[in-house]
């Protein structure tokens, strides 16, 4: 097979840094890969593309012009020339699946997402049948997409988008009167709850005998402004820091204590599962796969999402002991390994593959 690879920008973080990964399994099982990126975005995604040998076309261009867009791919991929076209996230999906039928090309479509909005709910619906396959990133949104869009079952499999990496810097276990760590790694957005993260640690400030602890948040993005200013308002100077955006992701987390993913909404959460392989105990809302993952006080705890009060009471029962969170992250290291191995993730990715060479012409 010839694969256009079509991905919505090469921004850092989401969809598009398991790629390199992902399209490995498909050139070892002997496939060409190239990727087709609608826009550049912040460009983070783009450097272990091609470290990893890929062949990256991007577009300049924005999120909305989707007539351009449509054109861009419809001309780049009339050049390359592809046997399979396969996309990722719901504008990628919605312009290859018509370029697609241009060409008379199969479509194979990603899902990463457990919550579309209603318009892409509405479109991917009406569309379902222009990808002759479709994959979620998860068993979570794996059933969502199936119940969501009415995917038949014959037409959807499951390929986790993570592999635990045995390798990984490992954290190491909290010592008396050190400052308990806590991190987070991810896009400065709305829909990572981080604002409700910082409620939660300012009312933490307000007990008593709590061991000192500090917040770094890992990441860049348009929330940044809000969030500074929070923390002023909040008094948090001293326990919240925005390093920016975070180019080594297993060194920063090998550094911490405590994960913490106060998400909205999740569809797998790779920052999170990266975490548990790195030996943290994870505090998340019960979103998406980590409903699964995280097991309440075995490798971690969950809350609702958008909830400070409750948020601030588990903060409390893990800062309580911190001296137990590494056997925790221990556990949590153990359930990663064992359900996300490499060998695991080949052998989803060729079980796709099969499935693609029976129903595709």
């Amino acid at each position: 097979m010839r694969i256009a690879y079509v991905i919505n920008s090469t921004e850092g973080g989401g969809a598009a840094f398991p790629v390199p990964a992902i399209t490995r399994v498909l050139r070892q099982a002997g496939h060409e890969v190239a990727i087709f990126a609608l826009s550049r975005r912040d460009g983070r995604a783009e450097k272990p593309m091609r470290d990893a040998g890929l062949d990256v076309h991007i577009r300049d261009g924005g999120k909305k012009d989707h007539g351009s867009a449509f054109f861009w791919l419809k001309n780049e991929l009339a050049h390359w020339q592809p046997t399979h076209i396969w996309t990722s996230l719901t504008r990628a999906t919605l312009l290859g699946q018509f370029v697609g039928q241009i060409m008379k090309r199969p479509v194979i479509s990603w899902q990463h997402s457990a919550r579309l909005r209603p318009p892409n709910d509405t479109l991917l619906r009406l569309r379902r049948n222009a990808s002759c396959l479709w994959i979620g990133d998860s068993d979570y949104v794996t059933e969502i997409t199936h119940k969501q869009l009415g995917i038949p079952k014959d037409r959807l499999l499951c390929w986790p988008i993570f592999h635990a990496c045995v390798d990984a810097p490992q954290s190491q276990p909290w010592s008396a009167g050190e400052t308990v760590r806590l991190g987070s790694v991810g896009r400065l957005h709305p829909v990572k709850g981080y604002d409700t993260l910082c409620q939660a640690l300012a009312q933490l400030k307000q007990r008593d005998s709590l061991p000192r602890f500090h917040l770094t948040l890992a990441g860049e993005g348009e929330e940044r402004p809000r969030l500074e200013a929070l923390i002023r308002d909040l008094g948090l100077q001293n326990e919240v820091s925005l390093p920016g955006f975070c180019s080594d992701p297993a060194a920063f987390l090998a550094e911490q204590h405590l994960y913490l993913q106060p998400s909205h909404w999740e569809g797998f959460c790779l920052a999170a599962h990266e975490a548990m392989q790195a030996g943290l105990p994870v505090i998340a809302s019960n979103v998406g796969e980590l409903t699964r993952s995280v097991q309440q006080g075995r490798t971690g705890w969950t809350v609702p999402p958008k909830n400070d009060a409750a948020l601030a009471r588990c903060l409390e029962t893990a800062l309580r002991k911190p001296e137990q969170l590494h056997d925790m992250g221990t556990a949590a290291r153990q359930y990663v390994c064992s359900h996300f191995s490499e060998q695991a993730f080949t052998k989803a990715g060729l079980a796709v593959l099969a499935k693609l060479e029976q129903i595709s012409p």
